[in-house]
């Protein structure tokens, strides 16, 4: 059974032109074309797609979707790779949540040193021209 670029896109959870930006990046394989010319994808298309999905919902990068998909191929399978590739990207996240546990208490400091009253002054205001001159 062939699928139209409609029915992938909602079998596999996505925008119809995220099918079309990913075979345009050569993430996704170009479809077999009918007789008439529309793309022909199969359920392999769909499985591929929902991998990226998964992928994208985490994070990860092209780059590295691309690396984890040429990994995912049963002649190239490679635990130990993939993990280093899940490895970098945890110690990335892990260092953007240190940097939103920074922000949230700064922000939450702040905040809470400003009385909300119509004064002139306003830490919030203080702390972001501050943050200017840093």
């Amino acid at each position: 059974m062939t699928l139209t670029i409609g029915q992938l896109a909602t079998a596999a959870g996505v925008n119809l032109e995220t099918v079309r930006y990913y075979e345009r990046i050569r993430l996704m394989p170009r479809p077999a074309r009918s007789a008439s010319g529309h793309r022909a994808y199969e359920d392999a298309h769909v499985q591929r797609l929902a991998f990226i999905r998964r992928a994208r919902e985490l994070g990860f990068g092209i780059p590295q979707i691309r690396a984890l998909l040429a990994l995912a191929e049963p002649t190239h399978a490679s635990c130990a790779e993939v993990r280093e590739i899940a490895r970098g990207h945890l110690d990335a996240v892990r260092t953007k949540l240190a940097d939103l546990a920074r922000l949230e208490s700064l922000l939450a400091e702040t905040v809470s040193r400003c009385s909300g009253d119509p004064a002139p002054s306003c830490p919030v205001l203080d702390m972001l021209v501050t943050a200017e001159r840093a």
